[in-house]
């Protein structure tokens, strides 16, 4: 047994990791990440006639992914969340879906992700990610935001919180606030860029001012570096400058203003948990 001998004989255990990253789970979450990049990217990568009239997204792989990401966290989960975990995760997923419902994401101000990326930093990359798809998750039941999105709505907000977990731990006070306000800019044009690009086939004929549509256009059957083209055309004129904008903005104003007070909640109950974010158990 780990551990030492406290006052009056009494042997504390060493505490858990919030959610343990062994060298497997370390290896399925890379997987998982890989083949999640490639279902986002399928626009890119399909195969598909110039004759053709309509172009599918290969449906058997978007079913896969709810599966897979049920491998991962069931996987990550074997090594070490106990109950102190599973009551904290719990309660920053509440908290994170009720911050979505209150925000709606008007134009781009979504409060869900400055609590991700801070509870990731605390509690480290595995809870960051566990709490990413548990966020989203639970936030889609509470607004009705159930689709074929969901899947990969929960990945990249997985990937934003996992993220935040594997920034340098030695910064702290004002370099590590603005060290993570930086982070919720490039996270929050990263989301709005992959999520842009799994859906982007499907929005054929949108109109924007002075720009010919099909210049930002799926075109089935084009080269990749045209296809590329035209959706950095279409992320720059329909997302870069207003959803992502406002999600960037309201990330690192959320961070600047509220993050040291939140930083010091959570840290706070991670110490009355005994969770720590990189110890890993014997």
């Amino acid at each position: 047994m780990s551990g030492h001998t406290g006052r009056g004989g009494h042997t504390d255990r060493r505490r858990p990791v919030a959610v343990p990253l062994r060298l497997r789970s370390g290896a399925v979450l890379a997987i998982t990440s890989v083949i999640g990049l490639l279902m986002l990217a399928w626009p890119l990568l399909l195969d598909v006639s110039p004759d053709a009239e309509r172009v599918d997204p290969p449906f058997l792989f978007l079913l896969l992914l709810p599966v897979i990401l049920g491998v991962v966290l069931a996987e990550m989960s074997e090594g070490g969340m106990d109950a102190r975990v599973l009551a904290v995760l719990g309660v920053l997923s509440a908290v994170n879906a009720v911050l979505r419902l209150a925000s709606a994401g008007t134009a781009g101000l979504e409060l869900v992700f400055f609590l991700l990326i801070l509870g990731g930093r605390v509690f480290g990359a595995g809870f960051g990610f566990v709490l990413g798809c548990t966020s989203l998750f639970a936030s889609a039941l509470m607004t009705a935001g159930v689709g074929p999105w969901l899947p990969f709505q929960m990945l990249v907000a997985a990937w934003v919180g996992m993220g935040a977990g594997l920034l340098p731990r030695r910064v702290r006070g004002r370099g590590e606030i603005a060290l993570l306000a930086a982070y919720g800019v490039v996270s929050a044009y990263l989301y709005g860029l992959l999520m842009n690009l799994q859906g982007w086939p499907f929005m054929a004929g949108v109109q924007v001012p002075g720009q010919d549509s099909t210049e930002i256009s799926y075109v089935p059957g084009a080269a990749l570096l045209d296809n590329l083209h035209h959706f950095v055309v279409y992320t720059l004129l329909t997302s870069t400058g207003g959803w992502d904008t406002g999600r960037a903005i309201t990330n690192a104003l959320a961070i600047v203003l509220l993050g040291p007070a939140v930083l010091v909640t959570l840290r706070r109950a991670a110490r009355r948990a005994r969770i720590d974010p990189t110890l890993a158990p014997r």
